[in-house]
């Protein structure tokens, strides 16, 4: 029998989650909470403080430092990313502005083929 940590994380790691979001939901019920109070900036820098702590809190989670690690192979794995060259860039441009002519010309001619085999078929 696989244990509760292996199936999905600890209750611990659930209550940090529901924490994350509660805090989530207080600073945008802040947000609008505090509108006649307090300047657009000042509930904007709120919520945003607010939204930074519930990914602090998230963070300290079984599912949390898995995306955490995931971000940063993430970020290894762009580093490693060889971009073409201009030249490349502008031949591949070119390339699918061709394809796309040719492929547009060719619908429009079966357009008028198949809407021609249409009016001889139908008599009109």
């Amino acid at each position: 029998m696989a244990s509760q940590e292996e199936q999905g994380g600890s209750a611990l790691d659930t209550a940090l989650l529901w924490l994350a979001i509660a805090v989530l939901g207080a600073s945008i019920f802040g947000y609008y909470w505090f509108e006649t109070q307090y300047s657009d900036l000042v509930r904007v820098l709120g919520m945003l403080a607010g939204a930074a702590v519930a990914v602090v809190i998230a963070l300290q989670s079984a599912i949390g430092k898995v995306g955490w690690a995931y971000i940063q192979g993430s970020r290894t794995e762009l580093r490693r990313v060889v971009w073409p060259n201009r030249q490349e860039t502008i031949q591949t441009t070119l390339m699918v502005i061709v394809v796309v002519l040719v492929l547009a010309v060719f619908i429009w001619a079966l357009d008028v083929v198949l809407g021609w085999g249409v009016k001889l078929l139908t008599g009109r």
